[in-house]
């Protein structure tokens, strides 16, 4: 993969419910608190670091944003930094939050 891809809510619930993937989610701290996708990691210039550490690089990402658009940057940005399969969620958060669970909290 040399461009990301889009994929839908849907499509990333029934990979993340196979435990296929890993969804990062770069809105900002407040935002993730309040609520996330379930085992979403907050990704910030701050944590992607970490992320890169513990995650290898033939690991599936999906990347959640607000509406779906700031995720493609970051996304593209993964790409570059080495991952192999990154997709962008479109519509982001707000697309997910009417249709599927939420976790809130630290």
């Amino acid at each position: 993969m040399e461009q990301f891809a889009h994929i839908s809510p849907n499509q990333t619930k029934e990979r993340l419910d196979k435990g296929e993937i890993k969804v990062v989610d770069i809105r900002d701290e407040q935002s993730f608190e309040a609520g996330r996708i379930p085992g979403a990691f907050h990704l910030s210039n701050g944590s992607i670091t970490q992320f890169m550490q513990e995650n290898e690089f033939e690991t599936p990402v999906v990347v959640c944003c607000y509406h779906g658009i700031s995720s493609q940057q970051a996304a593209q940005y993964l790409i570059h930094q080495g991952f192999e399969e990154v997709y962008s969620m479109d519509g982001g958060f707000e697309a997910w939050r009417p249709n599927f669970d939420i976790e809130s909290g630290s």
